[in-house]
Protein backbone atom coordinates (compact mmCIF):
# COMPACT_ATOMS: atom_id res chain seq x y z
CA UNK A 1 0.00 0.00 0.00
CA UNK A 2 2.82 2.48 0.77
CA UNK A 3 4.68 1.83 -2.04
CA UNK A 4 1.38 2.72 -4.49
CA UNK A 5 0.68 5.66 -2.58
CA UNK A 6 4.29 7.02 -3.00
CA UNK A 7 4.06 6.51 -6.34
CA UNK A 8 1.35 8.75 -6.76
CA UNK A 9 2.30 11.29 -5.01
CA UNK A 10 6.06 11.46 -6.49
CA UNK A 11 4.20 11.23 -9.90
CA UNK A 12 2.33 14.11 -8.88
CA UNK A 13 4.64 16.62 -7.68
CA UNK A 14 7.09 15.51 -10.56
CA UNK A 15 4.15 16.57 -13.05
CA UNK A 16 3.27 19.46 -10.78
CA UNK A 17 6.97 20.68 -11.53
CA UNK A 18 6.81 20.37 -14.94
CA UNK A 19 3.76 22.04 -15.87
CA UNK A 20 5.23 24.75 -13.22
CA UNK A 21 7.94 25.18 -15.26
CA UNK A 22 6.79 25.21 -18.31
CA UNK A 23 4.35 28.23 -17.52
CA UNK A 24 1.31 26.37 -17.67
CA UNK A 25 -0.35 27.19 -14.03
CA UNK A 26 -0.78 30.95 -15.32
CA UNK A 27 -2.24 30.09 -18.83
CA UNK A 28 -4.60 27.76 -17.07
CA UNK A 29 -5.43 30.72 -14.58
CA UNK A 30 -5.93 33.30 -16.85
CA UNK A 31 -7.93 30.73 -19.60
CA UNK A 32 -10.13 30.52 -16.56
CA UNK A 33 -10.02 33.98 -15.41
CA UNK A 34 -11.14 34.71 -19.24
CA UNK A 35 -14.06 32.46 -19.66
CA UNK A 36 -15.65 32.90 -16.53
CA UNK A 37 -15.58 37.29 -17.60
CA UNK A 38 -19.19 38.11 -19.18
CA UNK A 39 -18.55 39.50 -23.01
CA UNK A 40 -20.08 42.60 -23.38
CA UNK A 41 -23.40 43.22 -25.06
CA UNK A 42 -22.90 43.93 -29.13
CA UNK A 43 -25.96 45.28 -31.25
CA UNK A 44 -27.58 43.49 -33.73
CA UNK A 45 -27.41 45.93 -36.39
CA UNK A 46 -23.77 48.06 -35.91
CA UNK A 47 -23.92 51.36 -37.48
CA UNK A 48 -21.58 51.41 -41.29
CA UNK A 49 -18.45 53.23 -40.74
CA UNK A 50 -18.67 56.17 -42.79
CA UNK A 51 -15.51 56.18 -45.54
CA UNK A 52 -13.97 59.55 -46.80
CA UNK A 53 -14.37 59.93 -50.42
CA UNK A 54 -10.88 60.50 -51.99
CA UNK A 55 -10.34 62.89 -55.40
CA UNK A 56 -8.56 61.18 -57.70
CA UNK A 57 -5.20 62.72 -57.65
CA UNK A 58 -4.10 64.69 -60.62
CA UNK A 59 -0.51 63.43 -62.59
CA UNK A 60 1.20 65.54 -65.06
CA UNK A 61 1.61 64.25 -68.06
CA UNK A 62 4.31 62.04 -69.34
CA UNK A 63 6.11 63.90 -71.63
CA UNK A 64 6.26 61.32 -75.56
CA UNK A 65 9.69 60.25 -76.49
CA UNK A 66 10.48 60.74 -80.18
CA UNK A 67 12.93 57.46 -81.15
CA UNK A 68 14.71 57.81 -84.42
CA UNK A 69 13.87 55.67 -87.27
CA UNK A 70 15.41 52.58 -87.72
CA UNK A 71 17.82 52.30 -90.19
CA UNK A 72 18.10 49.03 -91.72
CA UNK A 73 20.84 46.93 -91.61
CA UNK A 74 23.11 46.81 -94.73
CA UNK A 75 23.74 42.92 -95.54
CA UNK A 76 26.41 42.09 -98.16
CA UNK A 77 25.16 40.21 -100.99
CA UNK A 78 26.47 37.05 -101.38
CA UNK A 79 27.52 35.14 -105.20
CA UNK A 80 25.18 32.44 -106.03
CA UNK A 81 27.74 29.41 -106.01
CA UNK A 82 27.13 27.50 -109.34
CA UNK A 83 26.10 24.07 -109.47
CA UNK A 84 28.30 21.50 -111.12
CA UNK A 85 27.33 19.85 -113.79
CA UNK A 86 26.34 16.54 -114.02
CA UNK A 87 26.74 13.54 -116.98
CA UNK A 88 23.93 12.45 -118.64
CA UNK A 89 23.13 9.07 -118.17
CA UNK A 90 22.19 6.80 -121.34
CA UNK A 91 18.60 6.52 -121.55
CA UNK A 92 17.64 2.88 -119.36
CA UNK A 93 16.11 0.39 -121.85
CA UNK A 94 12.82 -1.24 -120.21
CA UNK A 95 12.92 -5.01 -121.53
CA UNK A 96 9.49 -6.04 -122.39
CA UNK A 97 7.58 -8.32 -119.60
CA UNK A 98 6.19 -11.64 -121.38
CA UNK A 99 2.99 -12.59 -121.79
CA UNK A 100 1.46 -15.61 -120.42
CA UNK A 101 -0.43 -17.64 -122.45
CA UNK A 102 -4.24 -18.26 -121.48
CA UNK A 103 -4.41 -21.13 -119.44
CA UNK A 104 -7.67 -23.30 -119.18
CA UNK A 105 -9.55 -23.63 -115.82
CA UNK A 106 -8.84 -26.19 -113.85
CA UNK A 107 -12.16 -28.86 -113.73
CA UNK A 108 -12.83 -28.94 -109.52
CA UNK A 109 -14.32 -32.64 -108.99
CA UNK A 110 -17.92 -32.90 -107.45
CA UNK A 111 -17.66 -33.49 -103.74
CA UNK A 112 -19.56 -36.50 -102.59
CA UNK A 113 -22.52 -36.72 -100.75
CA UNK A 114 -21.99 -36.64 -97.07
CA UNK A 115 -24.57 -39.52 -95.24
CA UNK A 116 -26.18 -37.97 -92.19
CA UNK A 117 -25.04 -39.42 -89.06
CA UNK A 118 -27.11 -41.18 -86.38
CA UNK A 119 -27.96 -39.58 -83.26
CA UNK A 120 -26.13 -41.44 -80.60
CA UNK A 121 -28.39 -42.95 -78.06
CA UNK A 122 -27.97 -42.21 -74.21
CA UNK A 123 -28.24 -44.79 -71.69
CA UNK A 124 -31.04 -44.35 -69.64
CA UNK A 125 -30.35 -44.41 -65.52
CA UNK A 126 -32.04 -45.36 -63.25
CA UNK A 127 -34.32 -43.21 -61.09
CA UNK A 128 -32.97 -43.95 -57.62
CA UNK A 129 -29.47 -43.67 -57.63
CA UNK A 130 -27.32 -44.32 -54.30
CA UNK A 131 -25.45 -41.64 -53.30
CA UNK A 132 -22.65 -42.07 -51.03
CA UNK A 133 -22.35 -40.46 -48.25
CA UNK A 134 -18.97 -39.53 -47.20
CA UNK A 135 -17.74 -38.62 -43.61
CA UNK A 136 -16.26 -35.06 -43.41
CA UNK A 137 -12.85 -34.92 -43.02
CA UNK A 138 -11.59 -34.86 -39.30
CA UNK A 139 -9.00 -32.50 -38.05
CA UNK A 140 -7.32 -32.89 -34.54
CA UNK A 141 -6.23 -30.29 -32.61
CA UNK A 142 -3.78 -32.56 -30.60
CA UNK A 143 -0.54 -32.79 -32.09
CA UNK A 144 0.88 -36.44 -32.98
Amino acid sequence: MATYFSTFVYSLILSAFTLMSFDCFVTAVSARHLLEMPLPKVPEELPKPEVPSLSKPELPPLPKVELPPLEKPKVPELPKPELPKLPQLPKFEVPEVPKLPNLPKPEVPKLPELTPLPKPVLPTLPKDIPIPSFNPPHTSTTKP
